[in-house]
């Protein structure tokens, strides 16, 4: 890690840039890594593509054959691989120059994606726990070569000098540590063994731990292995429900929780293989949970968002993928067009398990939906395969109360949809009293599927709900009802002008609801712009625009004949008193709509309240 000087000279003269190296390694340790423990696994995965760099020489050997071996006793953590080794001058240029990588030497251009790291900096992240690091290098690519020591400090400095090849007996890189005392916490015997089995448990190559205790109650003894065992999707097993049974198994010990079913992924052509871990149960809409990347058996991520598409939010996966290419913290992926491949033939393999199970495992499809309704809705207003297969079956709030629009279409040929959740609670009640089919299309995506239903159910039609529909399944008073009340209707709409409320009078089921506020938020919205464009308009061409507006729709609350309080209400000869019932009643209706009260209405369902409560007093005193 040489400092370049920079000497002075004539002026115009090139120089080379200083390299301040505990400025550097701050920087990386607060913007690059997300923490020092990465610093085992830079470790680890240069010696895996030391060992690739073998391979390639000797092809014939089996992966078997060459390994990495860690150490570490509280006092030197070592790493040690049985790789390709450096020469001499493979020292000089790549160990000691900043953002140079052997990776990228001339002879293994070509064999750059068998590698993990591709970016040079990988041997910085030990400065984040040592302030001196000690590499023994043979190189395999010379017969006889001698070993090579190389000392690299905080500072900047380093030193190289050649040793026997006896100093090393066969070829491979032997990087050791003396741990700083504030960095106990990621180089104790038991961490670096932990940290080696969370990095390194699908790595190929064979790596084991030794804590120096000789086996004798160690966290390790001599030659633990790490990665006892291949990827649960590379091994066999003597039946697919054993299979089944030991992918569930694994993704339960990664995620802890037990799958509602697994789904094998594989991707031949980048060379992936894993499986999704199918949620138990619900998660809030929107949100993404990360899922463990490996590559090339490394450990990459443990949330990574990117591998899958934002509505599959109802699965976490861990992949093992040969081609992916990862940044420069080795922390997250590359957005390129492998991974936008990857991504679509990834959600093309979660479509096909929702279709197998819409076809051949209808309980599982229900334990599905019940759980995961949110994100096969979202997936289906994209995929019209999804649509046709699962629509039908998807969940929707009616008036006949929860179930299926397959259901629901059996019973009624016309189905209402309402354009928000408040609209459906104002009418639900009286509308199914009415045999009207309403679907509260409120809720995200719920309105576009349920328009989309002819697509499935040619036999049924869908149409928006709007007051109109709903006022004319409503029955007229009789003429002699109507004129008895035609004076309590006018103070009832004097009274709720200021609302911009029409008060009708109508018989409807069920008799115990006194009144139905039959608005939408639209027309509350257009009355509001419409108030303050007339607050802000004034004089001639205030005239001019008010003459062209539309009239704004009108909100109305409809008194029911059927129910006795309002036949007592529309009885009352006191004007002050009628007034005061007919807020009432206006307020009842609004909170029944559940919608978010405006504090004019707050106000006037507090004072009707205080002022029937005294009339009350007043006539029992």
């Amino acid at each position: 890690m040489t400092l370049h000087d920079t000497a002075t000279g004539p002026a115009g003269a090139d120089r080379t840039f200083q390299v301040d190296l505990r400025g550097l390694v701050d920087l990386l340790s607060h913007h690059l890594y997300s923490s020092p423990r990465v610093y085992l696994r830079e470790l680890m995965q240069n010696a895996v593509d030391a060992l690739t760099a073998r391979h390639g020489l000797e092809p014939a050997a089996p992966a078997e054959a060459f390994g990495i071996r860690l150490y570490a006793d509280g006092s030197v953590v070592r790493v040690e691989d049985d790789g390709v080794g450096l020469t001499e001058a493979d020292v000089h240029t790549f160990l000691a120059t900043i953002g140079r990588s052997s990776k990228r030497a001339d002879q293994l251009v070509e064999q750059r994606g068998d590698f993990i790291g591709q970016f040079g900096i990988g041997l910085l992240s030990c400065f984040l726990v040592a302030d001196e690091i000690h590499v023994l290098s043979r190189s395999a690519r010379t017969p006889d070569a001698p070993a090579v020591e190389w000392r690299g400090r905080g500072d900047g400095s380093y030193t190289v000098r050649a040793l026997p090849a006896s100093a090393r007996s066969r070829p491979g890189t032997t990087v050791t540590l003396t741990p700083r005392a504030d960095a106990g916490e990621w180089t104790r015997p038991a961490q670096v063994q932990s940290l080696a089995r969370h990095f390194g448990s699908l790595l190929r190559h064979p790596v084991t731990f030794d804590d120096g205790t000789g086996g004798t109650g160690g966290t390790g003894g001599p030659g633990a292995p790490v990665n006892p065992e291949a990827a649960p999707w590379a091994r066999t097993y003597p039946t697919p429900g054993a299979r089944s049974r030991a992918l569930a198994a694994y993704g339960e010990e990664v995620f802890g929780f037990t799958p509602l079913d697994t789904i094998e992924l594989d991707l031949p052509a980048v060379g992936l293989k894993g499986i999704a871990c199918v949620l138990p149960e619900a998660v809030p809409a929107g949100r993404r949970h990360g899922h463990r990347v490996h590559v090339k058996g490394m450990l990459l991520s443990e949330q990574a968002e990117e591998i899958l598409p934002e509505w599959a939010f109802f699965v976490r996966c861990v992949v093992d993928a040969e081609s992916l290419r990862p940044t420069a913290s080795r922390e997250s992926l590359y957005e390129d067009d492998t991974l936008t491949a990857v991504r679509d033939a990834l959600a093309e393999r979660l479509r096909g398990w929702i279709a197998r199970a819409a076809a051949s495992d209808p309980d599982l499809l229900g334990r599905f939906l019940q759980a995961h309704h949110l994100a096969v809705k979202s997936l289906a207003v994209h995929d019209d395969e999804i649509l046709r297969m699962l629509l039908p079956w998807l969940p929707f709030e009616t008036t006949d109360g929860h179930c299926t629009l397959d259901e629901f279409a059996r019973t009624h040929r016309t189905v209402l949809v309402t354009s928000s959740v408040e609209e459906f609670r104002q009418v639900a009640a009286i509308a199914s009293a009415a045999g009207l089919g309403v679907v509260n299309g409120g809720y995200t995506y719920d309105r576009e599927l349920v328009h989309r239903l002819p697509e499935i159910r040619p036999e049924v039609t869908v149409a928006d709900l709007d007051p109109a529909t709903l006022t004319a399944h409503l029955d007229p008073v009789d003429r002699e009802t109507e004129l008895a009340a035609a004076a309590y209707l006018a103070l009832a709409r004097d009274a709720l002008a200021v609302f911009d409320c029409d008060v009708a009078l109508r018989t409807f089921q069920p008799a115990s609801a006194p009144a139905l506020l039959v608005d939408s938020r639209e027309a509350r919205h257009e009355r509001t712009r419409s108030q303050l464009a007339r607050e802000q308009e004034g004089g001639l061409w205030g005239d001019i625009l008010g003459a062209l507006r539309q009239e704004a729709p009108r909100a109305q609350l409809i008194l029911n004949q059927l129910n006795p309080l309002v036949r007592t209400a529309v009885a009352i000869d006191e004007p002050e008193l009628a007034r005061t019932s007919a807020e009432a009643l206006y307020g009842q209706a609004a909170l029944l709509s559940r919608r978010p009260l405006r504090p004019a209405e707050s106000s006037l369902i507090n004072r009707s309240f205080l002022d029937l409560l005294a009339h009350a007093l007043r006539k029992d005193s």
